[in-house]
């Protein structure tokens, strides 16, 4: 007579229990913060941008160039529309001759100086880093 193996085999299963703690993975982490602290740094070099033409103009008005040459004409070309909408607060103050102080070109140096700080202020209240939290090792 055949005898039958009725012994059982010891069958062991795992089973895959989730994290306690869920997040995102941490280069995902990381390249989330380094395309925020990047796009801060456009904003810082937009607005430097800006500034540096606007303070161009205020210079050439105070030192009274000449708008029908080619570099002051580029420069006023450029800038009025960026000290348009501030044009009319205050008035345009004469130094002497053709030198004069416009006013509206300060106000919107000021102005956009504060709307950059804001935008990258909030940012960083909504996704708070560090430029260490993305350095690389």
């Amino acid at each position: 007579m055949d005898q039958v193996d009725t012994t059982k085999e010891e069958v062991t299963t795992t089973r895959q229990v989730e994290p306690l703690a869920k997040g995102e993975a941490p280069q995902k982490v990381y390249e989330k913060k380094k395309t925020i602290l990047r796009f801060n740094q456009i904003i810082w070099y937009i607005l430097g941008l800006v500034e540096v033409l606007l303070v161009f103009r205020v210079i050439l008005k105070v030192l009274g160039a000449n708008p029908f040459v080619g570099f002051t004409s580029l420069i006023y070309s450029i800038t009025t529309p960026l000290s348009a909408p501030f044009a009319g607060i205050l008035g345009v103050s004469a130094i002497t001759g053709n030198s004069i102080i416009e006013w509206s070109t300060i106000i919107a140096v000021i102005v956009y100086l504060c709307v950059a700080w804001g935008f990258v202020y909030l940012v960083d209240l909504i996704y708070p880093i560090t430029p260490r939290d993305v350095e690389t090792e």
